[in-house]
C-alpha cells in the first residue's frame, strides 16, 4: 500500500513491551513482503498466532482441474450468465483461465449464502471484483463493507472471510495472483504518494477503521500454498488482534471512483489501467466523454497486441462497439496473442453517426486484466463458451 495507517491499539515504539489488561504481552505478528525489504504491517494479538493442534489436506475439487492450451488458436467469449450457481468467494470459484503468473475464476452465489470458512491465501494476492451483491470482508485486521463495483485487494496471507449481504446472488471475478499487486508505479511519487495525474487517489481507497475481535476457542483456517489447500486448526480465533499499524492491509476501491483520462482521439487501453501484478496488469473502463476531435473515430481500433493476452469482463452498460457479437452484460472476452480483434463490422459508422446526432458519452463499465503471458483455459471456460463468437467479424461483415 501507498500509505501508512494505524488502527487499533498500538505501543508508542515498534517491538517493545505492549501488555494486556491482565498483564501478559500481546503477541506480535510481522507481515511484511519480499523478506523484510519492502511493504509490512505490524499487528497485535491477544494469543500466540503460531499456535496450531491439526492440519489436513483439503480436496479442491473441481476448481483444480488442469488448465488446457487456447488451441487451436481462437478469440473466445464466455457467458458468466450461463455458470451455475452454487459455492462461495473460497470454493465456489469456477477457473476461466489461468498461467504461471495469475489464476482467474468467476464466482456465482445462491442468494442464501452462508459465510466462507476462515481463509488465507499463502501463494499471493487477490483482487476480487464484485460485479452484482454485497457482501462484509471481515480480516484480522478488521471488516470492511463492500459491494457492487468493489475492487477488494487482499495481501497475501491475511486470514479472512466473507459474510455475504441477503438477498442478491453474489457474482465475483477473483484474480489470484503469483505474487503482489499494487497500484501502477507511474502513479505514485518516489515515497509513495499518488501524483495528481493518478485517474484515483488515497480518498478514494477504503480500509479497516477499528479491530475485529472474535472470542472462542479452536477454530480451523483453509490456507492456499503452492502445494494445495491445507485446513488447519487454530488454538485461538485469528481474529483476536487489538491494532496494527503499517503500509501493508486490505482494502477497496469501488470504480465509480476510477477517473477516466481522456484524449481528443481514441486512447489506448494503459490510461485505464488501475494496478499492476506480476506480468499482468488490471484495467477499469469507465463511463467517459467520448473523444472530442472533429473528425475522431470514437471507439477502439483493430489492434494486435503481439506480447499479451486481453481478458475483459463486461461488468455494466452498454457495449456499441461490439453489437452484433453476442457480447453484453455478463460477458467475458478473451482476445489471445496471435489475433488481431477490434470492433465489430459496422460498429466504427454506427457510433460516427451517434455523436452527429448528440451522443456524446459512453456508458460501458469492464475490467480488463491483460497478461503477458498466454493464458490457458480452466474447467468452466467450456461450460459457458459461445462457440459462434471467434466467427462473429465474419458473420457480420
Amino acid at each position: 500500500m501507498p500509505y501508512y495507517r494505524v488502527v487499533g491499539e498500538v505501543p508508542r515504539k515498534r517491538h517493545v513491551q505492549f501488555r494486556r489488561p491482565d498483564g501478559g504481552l500481546y503477541a506480535e505478528e510481522l507481515m511484511g513482503e519480499e523478506g523484510f525489504s519492502s511493504d509490512s504491517s505490524l499487528l497485535y494479538h491477544r494469543y500466540a498466532p503460531t499456535a496450531i493442534t491439526k492440519s489436513e489436506e483439503v480436496d479442491e475439487g473441481a476448481a483444480g482441474g488442469a488448465l488446457q492450451p487456447n488451441h487451436p488458436l481462437r478469440p473466445r467469449a464466455f457467458r458468466t450468465q450461463d455458470l451455475p450457481a452454487g459455492g462461495d468467494l473460497v470454493f465456489g470459484r469456477q477457473v476461466l483461465v489461468g498461467n504461471d503468473d495469475v489464476r482467474i475464476s468467476f464466482v456465482v452465489s445462491e442468494a442464501d449464502a452462508g459465510p466462507t470458512e476462515l481463509y488465507r491465501n499463502s501463494v499471493g494476492d487477490e483482487v476480487v471484483y464484485l460485479q452484482t451483491g454485497g457482501a462484509r470482508f471481515e480480516s484480522t485486521y478488521g471488516a470492511l463493507d463492500v459491494g457492487a463495483g468493489d475492487y477488494v485487494v487482499i495481501p497475501t496471507g491475511t486470514v479472512h472471510r466473507w459474510v455475504p449481504a441477503p438477498g442478491e446472488p453474489l457474482r465475483a471475478l477473483v484474480v489470484e495472483a503469483r505474487g503482489h499487486v499494487r497500484p501502477p508505479r507511474r502513479y505514485l511519487s518516489q515515497y509513495g504518494q499518488f501524483l495528481e495525474h493518478a485517474p484515483y487517489s488515497e480518498r478514494d481507497l477504503r480500509a479497516p477503521t477499528e479491530p475485529l475481535l472474535v472470542d472462542g476457542g479452536e477454530v480451523p483456517v483453509v490456507v492456499r500454498t503452492r502445494g494445495g489447500l491445507s485446513r488447519l486448526t487454530y488454538l485461538h480465533h485469528p481474529f483476536d488482534v487489538v491494532g496494527w499499524d503499517g503500509y501493508l492491509y486490505p482494502y477497496a476501491f469501488n470504480i465509480e471512483d476510477f477517473e477516466p483520462i481522456v484524449k481528443r482521439t481514441h486512447a489506448p487501453p494503459p490510461v485505464h489501467q488501475t494496478f499492476e501484478g506480476p506480468n499482468f496488469v488490471i484495467c477499469s473502463f469507465c463511463p467517459r466523454p467520448l473523444d472530442f476531435h472533429e473528425e475522431a473515430v470514437p471507439i477502439p481500433y483493430n489492434h494486435h497486441n503481439v506480447d499479451s493476452d486481453e481478458f475483459m469482463l463486461y461488468a455494466a452498460g452498454d457495449y456499441s462497439a461490439r453489437r452484433g457479437s453476442g457480447i453484453g452484460v455478463g460477458s467475458i472476452s478473451l482476445h489471445p496473442a496471435g489475433f488481431t480483434h477490434g470492433p465489430a463490422p459496422g460498429a466504427v459508422e454506427a457510433v460516427i453517426e451517434a455523436v452527429r446526432a448528440g451522443h456524446t458519452t459512453t456508458s460501458e463499465t469492464a475490467v480488463m486484466i491483460d497478461t503477458f503471458r498466454p493464458l490457458l483455459l480452466g474447467p468452466a471456460a467450456a461450460r459457458c463458451e459461445d462457440p459462434e463468437y471467434a466467427w462473429s467479424w465474419a458473420r457480420l461483415s
